[in-house]
């Protein structure tokens, strides 16, 4: 395995919930594989809106619930120095579960495909990839429909 995962839950899931959330480490392994990333670490925790919205104050000084927040370990690029001291720890990925839920719905897909979209999101953003221009929007939007495609997650 190129990435280990460690999912914490701090919020209480449905069943269709605890179902769809089973597909984020692979999404995860096949996002690492296709961005050719060393053996690897990274957190994901589940929440609740409420618990989104503290971290994005704080973090963010925005206040009001999102759907994911990244927090790189490293500053952009510095992980790829790391490679050959053991797994490279990229850092945390925040997801709300009731805003991917919200989300899917208005947006007429499965949740799988929600919380695998902001996962893969939130590894990217972990790599350095961002979409402040719309060049880069493009390039990382291309990236994650590429792997969400090879997870088997179609819109």
């Amino acid at each position: 395995m190129t990435v280990t995962v460690e999912m914490l839950v701090e919020t209480v899931l449905t069943a269709e919930e605890e179902k769809a959330v089973q597909l984020i480490p692979q999404c995860l392994e096949i996002a690492a594989k296709r961005e050719k990333v060393p053996p690897a670490e990274v957190s994901v925790l589940l929440v609740d809106d409420k618990q989104i919205q503290e971290l994005n104050r704080e973090y963010r000084q925005v206040n009001r619930p999102t759907d994911v927040l990244s927090f790189p370990q490293w500053e952009e690029g510095q992980w790829s120095q790391q490679v050959g001291h053991g797994p490279v720890l990229l850092g945390d990925i925040v997801i709300s579960v009731p805003r991917a839920r919200e989300q899917s719905e208005r947006f007429g897909h499965s949740l799988e495909r929600e919380l695998g979209f902001l996962v893969v999101h939130g590894f990217l953003h972990l790599l350095g990839y961002d979409h402040v221009t719309p060049e880069q929007e493009q390039k990382m939007f291309r990236r994650q429909e590429e792997i969400l495609l090879q997870v088997g997650l179609k819109r």
